[in-house]
C-alpha cells in the first residue's frame, strides 16, 4: 500500500505533461505538421477585430485610394488585369477558374486565394511566401503570368496620373508616389473585407433561429465526425497552416507547394488552408481548381484525400453517411455566406470613377 499513492503521483504527473512533448516535436518542427495528440477543433466563434500593423494605421482616404488600385487596370503591364479580375467581390473574392488567368491569357497553375478575411492570416499566398497583405500586394503586379508589369513601372505609371499623385499627396504627405505606399493602400482596402456577418454568425451570437435544422446538424458533423474544423479552426475557419491533403496529385501539376518556400521536405505538396467563410460563392476547390463542387471535396476527404508519401497525418477516411454528407453541404452552402455590406455589397469601380 506504501508504494500505490506514489505510484499515483507518476501518473498525474505523466498525463500533465503536454502531448507534443510526448510526440517529441520542438520549436523548429515545419509548420505542415501538426501533433496527432493534440487534436481537437479549436474554439470558433465571430470575427476579432482585424489585426493593423503599426506602421500602416487604417484611414478612410487611405481605403478609398487602395479600393481605387484595387479595380485599375493601370497596374498591369497592358491596361487589361487588376486585383479584382483573379480576386472578384461577386465570386467569393476569388474567381472562376480552375486556375486563374492573367495577362495575355496565360493560367496560372493555381486558383486565386480569397481577399475576404486573408488580414488574419500571418502568411500569405497558398505557399505562404508572403508574411504581409502589404507584400502580397506586391507579387501580382510583377508576376509575368499574372500583371505582367515591374513595379518601377508601376510607380511610373501612377506619377503619370496626376489624380493619383494628388491622392497619394494627401494620404501620405508626400511625393513623388513610392511602391510601399501602394501596397500600404492596397492593403488598408483589403484590411476591410472581413466577413462580420453571416446567418452563422448570428447563430454563434445567441439567434439560436438563424440557421436551418438541416444546418445545424450540418455544423454538428463539421465540429465532429467531419473533423473540418481541426484545421478549419478559429473564427476565420482557416489555421493558417498548411497541408498536404494529395490534392491535384492525378493530374500533370508538379506545383511543390509550401516546399518552394522552406525546402523542407516535410512541406512537399503542402498548402495553405483556405477560410470557408463565403465558400459556396467560389467553386471551384483546392489550390488547382480539381474539386468542382462542395459535394467533391466532402467525397474528397471522405475518402481520406489522395494517398501520397507526403499525405498530412490528419488527413483519414472519414466514414460520412450520405446523410452526414447532405448536412455539411447545407452548412456549408448557405450558412457561410457574408450578408455585411463591406463584403457582400462591394461593386466593381468602373474606368470613370478612378483618378485622371
Amino acid at each position: 500500500m506504501k508504494y500505490i499513492k506514489p505510484l499515483l503521483i507518476l501518473m498525474i504527473l505523466f498525463l500533465l505533461i503536454p502531448s507534443s512533448l510526448i510526440a517529441g516535436e520542438n520549436a523548429g518542427q515545419s509548420i505542415t505538421l501538426v501533433s496527432v495528440q493534440s487534436l481537437g477543433p479549436q474554439r470558433i466563434g465571430t470575427l476579432p477585430p482585424v489585426p493593423v500593423p503599426v506602421d500602416n494605421p487604417q484611414s478612410s482616404r487611405k481605403i478609398l485610394l487602395g479600393k481605387q488600385l484595387y479595380f485599375d487596370t493601370r497596374l498591369s503591364k497592358n491596361n487589361t488585369i487588376s486585383c479584382a479580375t483573379c480576386h472578384n467581390p461577386a465570386m467569393g473574392w476569388s474567381d472562376i477558374g480552375p486556375t486563374s488567368t492573367g495577362i495575355h491569357g496565360q493560367k496560372g497553375l493555381r486558383r486565386a486565394p480569397p481577399v475576404s478575411n486573408a488580414a488574419y492570416s500571418p502568411l500569405q499566398f497558398w505557399d505562404g511566401r508572403a508574411s504581409s497583405l502589404e507584400e502580397q500586394a506586391e507579387g501580382p503586379m510583377q508576376n509575368p503570368v499574372e500583371m505582367g508589369n515591374t513595379l518601377d513601372n508601376v510607380v511610373k505609371t501612377l506619377n503619370g496620373i496626376p489624380g493619383y499623385v494628388r491622392e497619394f499627396k494627401q494620404v501620405f504627405g508626400t511625393t513623388p508616389i513610392t511602391i510601399d505606399q501602394v501596397a500600404k493602400a492596397i492593403a488598408s482596402f483589403e484590411r476591410t473585407v472581413v466577413t462580420t456577418d453571416s446567418r452563422y454568425d448570428r447563430y454563434l451570437s445567441g439567434n439560436k433561429n438563424a440557421l436551418t435544422p438541416l444546418e445545424k446538424e450540418g455544423l454538428a458533423v463539421f465540429n465532429g465526425k467531419g473533423r473540418c474544423a481541426v484545421c478549419h479552426s478559429g473564427q476565420a475557419l482557416s489555421d493558417g497552416k498548411f497541408h498536404n491533403l494529395g490534392a491535384g496529385k492525378a493530374g500533370a501539376s508538379a506545383d511543390t507547394g509550401r516546399y518552394a518556400v522552406t525546402h523542407d521536405p516535410r512541406d512537399m505538396g503542402a498548402f495553405k488552408t483556405p477560410t470557408l467563410r463565403d465558400v459556396a460563392l467560389r467553386p471551384p476547390y483546392m489550390h488547382d481548381g480539381s474539386e468542382k463542387t462542395l459535394e467533391s471535396v466532402v467525397d474528397f476527404y471522405n475518402k481520406g484525400g489522395m494517398k501520397n508519401p507526403g499525405l498530412d497525418p490528419l488527413i483519414t477516411p472519414l466514414g460520412l453517411s450520405p446523410e452526414e454528407t447532405k448536412a455539411l453541404v447545407a452548412f456549408m452552402k448557405t450558412a457561410l455566406i457574408s450578408l455585411n455590406p463591406e463584403v457582400a455589397g462591394v461593386k466593381p469601380l468602373p474606368p470613370s470613377a478612378l483618378p485622371r
